[in-house]
């Protein structure tokens, strides 16, 4: 990815804003992570925000959960539907994801429920959502 696509004004970073987030928007959760999601019409992409608490591990295995979910909302930011304000909250259960599938499987948890949230705008077109792992056992 290029610089530009971690600026600041794609992050929520104020303690106003995650509670916004947390106060009214609409959350989804799965054995990994929980996500809350807020329509916010002032941004033309989404932005991300961050909880990763003392209970996931140490400083270390908590900054490598943080850096592989920014680095899987990276990687489906594309499909996203635009003007919305997300927090991810990782559960004590993320840990051992990264640490058992690496970014394929962080990236797998947070599309499911990006998905279960209604906010890929191209999942079904791509055909993107049948990659889950949850499909047909056959593979062309």
């Amino acid at each position: 990815m290029t610089a530009g696509t971690s600026s600041p004004r794609r992050r929520l970073s104020r303690s106003a804003e995650f509670d916004r987030v947390y106060r009214h928007g609409r959350s989804t959760a799965n054995r990994h992570l929980v996500l809350y999601s807020f329509p916010n019409a002032t941004v033309d992409r989404p932005r991300l925000g961050l909880s990763v608490s003392r209970k996931v591990g140490g400083a270390v295995e908590r900054n490598k959960v943080k850096r592989l979910l920014r680095e899987a909302f990276a990687d489906l930011d594309r499909d996203l539907a635009a003007g919305h304000d997300l927090v991810i909250v990782a559960r004590p259960e993320a840990l051992g994801l990264s640490e058992r599938e690496g970014l394929q499987g962080v990236e797998s948890a947070l599309a499911e429920l990006l998905e279960r949230a209604g906010l890929r705008a191209t999942a079904s077109a791509s055909g993107a959502g049948s990659e889950l792992g949850r499909g047909s056992p056959e593979r062309g």
